[in-house]
């Protein structure tokens, strides 16, 4: 579709119902960024968090914005918003909302132009934040019963942590994130513990400007990509050192290149996992257009939140209801 839209861009801010505290640092709001593409009578819209790891702000985001449509005057495609813009949180909002608005023009929702099957609900990662060990000990225990908890560890006392959250939901299997917090030593230390505890996946241990050591491992669980994974051209670096990794929309800059990267990182041999900054349903609803058929799914950011957007997406425990027409994508 070619586009001729208005463009606009706002920053919104979302209280959390709890403080989220990873490596480095905490949180009580999600700062976000919505595009919205308005063309014909019909409104398209787009969501995404600017991201300090990244050199990313809000005000930084929304010049980007501005800046592609200035760029984008005459019309732009989706090819051309990859042209126009570098990979990243802004490239999202903006691919985003036109997805959305190429749906409601055509009238025909995102995912059956992908050819998804919508019949069944996704099941989603639910986090355990870092915190004590006791506090861990208790939310995994008010969390036991969903399948897959993904627990935030990188600090002094990390194997306490586990242990605790063990303790707290002995069924569920388990994730651990490490958001680049441990050194190699850290990491081999404590990766028989991980394997003793059942985790399945660790998510990158290592700094990604430190992970070619991974290289040389060999571990009893699947090595994840996050930091050290944003498009298709850091690809080639991860083969031979991770076995999975996860794909947010907001490094890729959008599900147009998300979708590359995934079929990219499948022939490769690599498992797909697909994940999200703390955001709200507007930013879910196009990753799960990604994560329908992906071996895990971290799409918890509207659990995370005091209150979401309405006509958000349903959650019933982990299992996650495919979007209205009204929130996105249809």
């Amino acid at each position: 579709m070619h586009f001729r839209p208005s463009i606009s861009a706002r920053h919104e801010r979302w209280p959390l119902a709890n403080t989220f505290t990873i490596a480095r640092g905490s949180k009580d709001a999600a700062d976000v960024v919505v595009c919205t593409l308005s063309q014909d009578g019909h409104v398209g819209r787009g969501e995404c968090v600017p991201y300090a790891r990244y050199n990313e702000s809000v005000d930084s985001v929304i010049a980007q914005i501005k800046a592609f449509e200035s760029k984008a005057a005459n019309g732009f495609t989706h090819a051309s918003v990859e042209r126009l813009m570098p990979p990243g949180a802004a490239r999202f909002a903006v691919d985003a909302a036109a997805w959305d608005l190429s749906a409601k023009c055509s009238g025909k929702s995102v995912f059956n132009a992908l050819g998804i099957d919508i019949g069944q609900p996704l099941t989603t990662a639910y986090t355990i934040v870092y915190d004590s060990p006791e506090a861990m000990r208790k939310d995994a225990q008010r969390h036991a019963a969903r399948p897959l908890l993904k627990i935030k560890l990188a600090r002094k006392g990390d194997l306490d942590r586990l242990k605790a959250v063990r303790d707290g939901a002995p069924e569920a299997e388990l994730i651990v994130d490490a958001n680049e917090g441990w050194d190699l030593r850290d990491f081999e230390d404590i990766a028989p513990d991980l394997a003793a505890e059942g985790v399945t996946t660790v998510e990158q241990p290592l700094p990604a400007n430190a992970d070619a050591a991974l290289q040389a491992g060999s571990y009893p669980f699947s090595l994840c990509a996050d930091e050290s994974c944003h498009d298709r051209s850091s690809l080639a670096h991860l083969i031979g050192r991770y076995d999975m990794v996860n794909i947010k929309l907001d490094k890729t800059g959008g599900l147009t290149e998300a979708l590359a990267l995934k079929a990219d990182a499948r022939a490769a041999g690599l498992k797909i996992m697909v994940g999200c900054m703390v955001s709200t349903s507007l930013a879910m609803a196009p990753a799960m257009a990604l994560g329908h058929d992906a071996d895990l799914i971290d799409l918890d950011g509207p659990l995370l939140m005091k209150q979401d957007r309405p006509d958000g997406i349903e959650f019933t425990g982990s299992k996650m209801a495919w979007p209205r027409a009204a929130l996105w994508g249809a």
